[in-house]
């Protein structure tokens, strides 16, 4: 049996990477900083501890894993804006002591970085190819993108196997922060729809099962030698359809405001090219439709039973 282990594995994404793993018959070793008593941690090892920290090179000996799926990390345009220090800290340099830790106690194992098309900003074309410029709108993307580049470095140097995955727009049910989370809570608590920007801002969401798939099929396959791989849909969507689809998907007839306003670090549209992935047999399971009318309903079910308020 191969073992994997999750970093960030009480978070969202890391949720969805461990049931998917342990599902295809792997086993699952789950670090995160959270109390196993406050989440569940599902079918795995798990084991509370900081990161970086000297606890990591002693679990790295002790179950010598084959992958190590890194989705631990700060994931807000807004914090990093606000807290760069923490931002770098929690994305940067945090890979460079995995890394690190991985080359001095289990060098072969294969290291899938979390990385974000917020290196991107805003795209000159569409849809975005990994050969796209790099040139981010905050600190959280300057620090994903310098992430990517220690993968490199590591692949390169010293032959740890290593690839970044620049996730688009995820969701899913579980994510209790982000435009889908915003307009089901606000329609659902005020009945009634406001929301930053034009409406025609756009993204590429992916379902969280899905990036799962996509990150088991690059475990597998992919070659590991500090590559990158957009993973998405290869689907454009505006915000203002966006909104439409969750109102249907709720039953409700309110009509979304735009105030105009352009929100600080957010790129205005992304779609991705998908083919380098592809290639490797990815394709997308979860229609937008489908995977909107299980968010829309998980969505529901949460605030009827503890209202919560928009963060």
């Amino acid at each position: 049996m191969k073992t994997v282990l999750v970093t960030g594995a009480a978070g969202f994404l890391g949720g969805y990477v461990v049931r998917h793993f342990a599902e295809e018959g792997w086993r699952v070793v789950g670090i995160d900083q959270i109390p196993a008593r406050e989440i569940r941690p599902g079918p795995m090892v798990y084991r509370e501890m900081p990161l970086p920290g000297p606890a990591l090179a002693s679990l790295l000996q002790e179950f010598a894993p084959e992958v190590c799926v890194h989705c631990a990390g700060c994931a807000s345009v807004g914090l990093s804006l606000e807290q760069p220090v923490e931002d770098f800290r929690g994305n940067a340099a945090l890979v460079f002591e995995i890394l690190e830790a991985l080359r001095q106690n289990t060098p072969q194992c294969r290291f899938l970085l979390l990385s974000s098309a917020a290196v991107y900003g805003d795209p000159e074309t569409l849809p975005v190819t990994e050969e796209h410029p790099i040139r981010p709108l905050s600190p959280y993307g300057y620090h994903k993108r310098q992430a990517e580049l220690i993968c490199e470095e590591y692949a390169a140097i010293y032959s740890v196997p290593a690839a970044s995955v620049r996730i688009f727009s995820a969701y899913g049910s579980g994510l209790r922060r982000q435009v889908i989370w915003d307009i089901c809570h606000r329609v659902l608590r005020d009945g009634k729809l406001e929301l930053h920007g034009t409406g025609l801002e756009s993204r590429d969401f992916i379902h969280a099962s899905d990036i799962a798939r996509g990150l088991h099929l690059l475990a597998t396959k992919a070659p590991c030698t500090g590559e990158i791989y957009n993973l998405a849909t290869g689907r454009e969507v505006t915000i203002a359809e966006l909104a439409a689809r969750l109102l249907s998907a709720l039953d409700c007839e309110a009509q979304p405001v735009f105030d105009g306003a352009a929100t600080p670090g957010n790129p205005k549209n992304w779609r991705a090219d998908i083919s380098r992935i592809a290639a490797l047999g990815f394709r997308p399971a979860i229609s937008l439709e489908g995977g909107l009318a299980e968010v829309a309903g998980w969505c529901r079910q949460q605030l009827a039973s503890s209202p919560i308020s928009v963060a």
